[in-house]
């Protein structure tokens, strides 16, 4: 612990000099901090990986200028079946075009920043893995394969989102330190065999997950669950991935949760609610089921904790912290005789809404649909109101009411210190056991194997007491109706529904309120931006845009 607190205090000055979403990705220059003549010893490279962590977390907590990125995380579930467009009439560029898809085109923000996000950490992954390998560094060849593994995780998650949202893009496995203007994009094969190369050995090489003292950075189970996930949108690995799925599962490292722990344990609530309650979340604190947890601190308690305190290093950017409970609460104190409170998850601002698709997804005794999971009712709590514990009549519907709406508890979080908000300073459950089960349940059906696929959903259904089913019901539809009630609010859905090439089949006839619709949706527009600075090759755009 106390060579990662000396890490942690020299962090602040690597990860804020890395190249900065705000700079073109085609017009890269040298950051002195991050040079190899910084990278000369085992805390920097150690300090080098937290950055690439940092950086990989912007996705959640920041984005400039752009509602304190609340519209670009509504993009990656709205627009899909299991979200509603909830702030049409906000000055929200962001998410209007994942709604309206005739207006997503190649100057999209969302897009835009999500290329730069990708090839930035791309880059600086880079930069340790080809520095790494100096000759003259004086340390193990053990930890020089644990920095290359963890430096290559963070380069094949930027990878996958790239080929997943848009397909074959460029492919840069050495440093740019001068602008390039001659970029091609790479056959989709290529980018996936970098992809592959890179989580095996990140598998091999990276830590355990309890050799880390800091769990938020790779492990080589989060090397194997995502490994899983890119052989299933490649096609034709399908016995690898599930293979990928069964080293975690039989790892002997994680389990479900099944039984009440925790700080909440001796209050009403269920296991699976358990999971998402503050304090609960991470490994140490009894979450068996976390392969990847971001852990984020309290800037009120810890300096240089997530939040508002970053401002200052970032100057330029609009930074908070991450806008999970904003995005998805409801605006319940907004109606008379309603106050904040940490029971009713603290303030939301509706942006978004489940859709009705979802809310009659599950069975009456699914516990993922209790009301600890998710909250369809809301009581008068304002002790001077009249009204006080009397049921809230709800406005109009789910699709146009902003103020009582059901919404999933998982992001619930309240600071007394901060009742407005301004703050997000819950934990990120990113990869868990109970989507492995979903993982090696569509190899399994990819194989052929309906009764394997039915036996590992089965888990998950046994846990939340929600019925078995039978190889019979084993379809993909039926494995992403699962995947719903098991992950809603935690997967990116857009991207599982663009990998598994389900997402205009998923939303046509639903009469979801989206316009637009053609197959242009299953890949995202390359920035125009990067197209236009790409003066000496043609970087090619995506069919309809």
């Amino acid at each position: 612990m106390k060579i990662y607190k000396i890490i942690l205090a020299i962090v602040t000055t690597v990860i804020f000099v890395l190249p900065a979403c705000k700079k073109d990705f085609l017009d890269e220059k040298v950051y002195s901090k991050f040079t190899p003549e910084a990278l000369s010893d085992s805390l920097a490279f150690e300090a080098g990986i937290i950055g690439l962590q940092s950086q990989y977390s912007l996705w959640n907590t920041m984005n400039e200028n752009q509602n304190g990125n609340q519209g670009f995380l509504c993009v990656w579930q709205m627009g899909t079946d299991v979200a509603y467009n909830k702030a049409p009439d906000d000055l929200d560029p962001m998410s209007i075009p994942y709604t309206n898809y005739e207006k997503l085109n190649s100057a999209d923000l969302s897009s835009e920043f999500l290329w730069k996000w990708a090839y930035n950490i791309i880059n600086n992954a880079n930069v340790v893995i080809v520095n790494i390998d100096k000759p003259e560094l004086t340390v193990s060849e053990r930890f020089k394969n644990k920095i290359k593994a963890q430096a290559m995780f963070y380069r094949a998650l930027s990878y996958n989102y790239l080929a997943t949202l848009y397909g074959g893009v460029p492919l840069i496995t050495e440093p740019l330190s001068a602008p390039k203007t001659d970029f091609v994009r790479a056959a989709v094969k290529d980018v996936n065999d970098l992809i592959v190369s890179d989580l095996n050995f990140a598998k091999v090489n990276a830590p355990s997950i309890d050799e880390l003292a800091a769990k938020s950075l790779p492990n080589k189970f989060m090397a194997s669950q995502l490994l899983a996930e890119a052989y299933l949108r490649i096609g034709g690995k399908d016995k690898e991935a599930e293979a990928e799925c069964d080293a975690i599962i039989n790892s002997g490292q994680f389990s479900l949760i099944k039984n009440r722990y925790g700080v909440k344990a001796s209050q009403p609530g269920d296991p699976f609610a358990d999971m998402f309650i503050f304090g609960n979340q991470r490994r140490l604190q009894g979450n068996t089921e976390a392969i990847w947890v971001e852990e984020t601190e309290n800037p009120a308690s810890v300096p240089n904790g997530a939040g508002p305190d970053l401002q200052s290093k970032f100057p330029g950017y609009h930074f908070t912290g991450s806008q999970h409970r904003r995005v998805w609460g409801s605006r319940y104190y907004n109606t008379p005789g309603m106050v904040l409170s940490d029971s009713l998850g603290g303030r939301g601002i509706s942006r978004l809404a489940l859709t009705y698709f979802v809310l009659n997804l599950y069975s009456k005794d699914d516990m993922r649909n209790s009301p600890y999971n998710l909250r369809r009712k809301y009581y008068y709590n304002d002790p001077s109101s009249p009204k006080y514990r009397q049921l809230v009549v709800p406005g109009p519907g789910i699709d146009t009411n902003r103020n009582i709406v059901p919404k999933i508890n998982k992001w619930d979080q309240f600071d007394p210190n901060d009742t407005f908000g301004s703050s997000m300073i819950k934990d990120f459950i990113i990869m868990r056991l109970g989507e492995t089960y979903l993982l090696k349940a569509e190899a399994q059906l990819k194989q052929g194997n309906t009764s394997g696929a039915a036996a590992s959903i089965n888990v998950l259904r046994d846990r939340a007491h929600a019925g078995s089913v039978l190889a019979a019901n084993i379809t993909m539809d039926f494995i992403l109706d699962e995947r719903v009630r098991e992950l809603i609010g935690e997967e990116n859905r857009r991207m599982t529904l663009m990998r598994t090439g389900m997402l205009l089949k998923r939303v046509v006839g639903r009469g979801l309120k989206i316009t637009g619709l053609s197959d242009k949706i299953n890949l995202l527009p390359i920035p125009q931006s990067e197209i236009d600075l790409n003066k000496d090759a043609k970087l090619e755009q995506n069919p309809g845009y």
